[in-house]
Parts: C-alpha cells; structure tokens; sequence
C-alpha cells in the first residue's frame, strides 16, 4: 500500500492488488468509469459502478458493499471522489487503486478488452478544446466571442482547483458513454449475488 496523505485517501498499488487477486483475497472492485470506459477495458472480477450512479444512490449501495472495497478510475480523480462520497455515507476500509486502469496497465497486469471508445478525459479535452478554438476564430467576425474562452479557461481551471469536472460529468450522460448496460438494479443484483474473488462475476 502506499504511504497514505492524511487529508487524502488510502491508496493500493497495481502491483499489491494484483498479488491478492492472485492469492484468492480480493477485496471488493468498483470502477467507477462510465460503461463506454468499462466496456473498452477493465479489470477482471470488477463492478462497474459509475460515479454519478454512485452518488446519487450511495445508500442502497451500501448495503451491499463489503469492508474491503478498492475504487478504480481512469487516473485516480472520479476515484478519490468516490471514496469521498462513500466514506461521508460510513463504508471504512476505502482504498484507491493509485493511478488508476493506468497503471494496471502499465503494470501488464491481467485485464478484459472490449469495444474501444475514447475515455471520458480524452473527450473532455477534445470538446474543450473545440469550444476554445471556435471562440477565438469566431471572435475575428464577432467581437467579444473570445469571452467563450475566457469562460471556458475560468471552467477548466475551476475544476483542476476543485478536482472535479462539470463537463466529464455532462458527457458521462451520452449514449456513447453509455454503451453497456448499468443501472442500480442490475449492480445490486452483481454485488448481492457474487462473493468478491479474482474471477470476472
């Protein structure tokens, strides 16, 4: 485990979670990603939770999750913001998956390989991007567009500050994001019925 922060959360390494899959002890996986992520990659034996169905039904959740729980994302932020949520709720023994499906991947530990579809950064990024690029060009005709800049730079820097992101989780709501099936029913049902192990549930 790595050294924990104290105004932040307990974190796990690839190399230590991959060691207690291995030994038949893992603790209970949540990637919280939206299904269009999940689906492209993930971590064999992992509930795809995403993080805005998290939030919003924690409590019936809760319930169903057991002591050992390990949060996984893309790079560690939708996780740690997890952790948060759940924590608040009152689930102990909450670890993060440091650096994410990243470095589960750089670790070439073992993961499942769906359809590929950008993650939800990527897209972010991308759209960002666009709307910036557009103001600029645009203001050259239309005085006082470069504010949709402006606007846009105060967003992305708000969201670094706060490490959230109003954009990623508007565009988590697309159908492209939105691929595979998720909802509460059908993750209660997994959690319910399947006991934490290394196998896929």
């Amino acid at each position: 485990m790595s050294p924990t922060d104290p105004t932040g959360p307990a974190t796990l390494d690839a190399a230590t979670l991959r060691q207690l899959l291995d030994a038949g002890h893992a603790p209970r996986i949540l990637d919280v990603r939206t299904p269009g992520e999940f689906e492209t990659s993930h971590i064999p034996g992992a509930y795809n939770v995403p993080l805005d169905l998290l939030r919003e039904h924690r409590a019936e959740l809760l319930a169903h999750l057991d002591d050992d729980v390990v949060l996984v994302c893309r790079s560690g932020a939708r996780a740690t913001q997890a952790e948060h949520t759940l924590a608040e709720a009152g689930l102990p023994n909450l670890k993060v998956l440091d650096g994410g499906i990243l470095a589960w991947q750089a670790a070439n530990a073992p993961i499942n390989h769906g359809k590929p579809r950008w993650d939800l950064e990527r897209q972010v990024r991308l759209v960002a991007g666009s709307i910036v690029l557009a103001a600029v060009l645009t203001s050259v005709a239309v005085p006082g567009a470069q504010w949709v800049a402006a606007v846009m730079g105060a967003g992305l820097t708000v969201a670094a500050l706060t490490n959230t992101c109003a954009m990623g989780m508007l565009l988590s709501k697309l159908p492209y994001n939105r691929g595979a099936s998720c909802d509460l029913d059908t993750i209660v049902g997994q959690l319910r019925d399947t006991a934490p192990t290394g196998g896929k549930p």
